[in-house]
């Protein structure tokens, strides 16, 4: 039987030189494309929710949205999404962070989140880290805790666990691969 491990690592594609040269880009579209995988993945992710006492599930834009509705329907809980500013309508609240060359800034609908919810945030990659730091600043804003991170790829080499950890707060940090 092969490991959850080895099955979405053996459906994820490098990309050479994408989206620039000298970038491996790592393509989660054929595993997104193999129910089997596709599966697993969405079992692991709502396994780590039930974990964690997740009542909501907070998908970062875009392939946060991707992975997380579908962990959102396994486990049973609510699913908001955390979008780039501009993309949602009515109140929001808004965290700006930094980027390697410039910065950003996400949304999340300000009634969606309140005291007493315990929010997991699922992405597909921890990369630098900024993304999910700001939205675990989104998260406690709006009165909610941080029930957690749940990645499917940590790119350990960019260093976004270390930045991350101290948001965490000592919610935990779950990475299905590190790479």
């Amino acid at each position: 039987m092969i490991d959850i491990q080895e099955l979405l690592l053996s459906r994820i594609r490098d990309v050479a030189d994408y989206p620039e040269p000298g970038v491996m880009f790592k393509d989660i579209t054929p595993l997104l494309a193999d129910p089997a995988a596709f599966m697993a993945l969405t079992d692991a992710l709502a396994d780590i929710a039930q974990r964690s006492e997740a009542t909501k599930i907070v998908g970062l834009e875009a392939r946060g949205f991707i992975l997380g509705a579908p962990v959102a329907v396994r486990a049973g809980l609510g699913f908001i999404p955390v979008r780039k500013a501009g993309k949602l309508p009515g109140a929001t609240l808004a965290q700006a962070y930094d980027l390697e060359y410039g910065s950003a800034e996400i949304e999340v609908h300000a009634e969606d989140l309140a005291a007493g919810d315990r929010v997991l945030v699922v992405d597909d990659v921890l990369a630098t880290g900024g993304t999910a730091e700001a939205s675990l600043q989104l998260i406690r804003r709006a009165g909610a805790e941080v029930a957690g991170v749940a990645v499917l790829m940590e790119l350990g080499f960019l260093g976004g666990r270390g930045r991350l950890e101290p948001a965490l707060a000592g919610a935990p940090l779950e990475a299905l691969l590190r790479v």
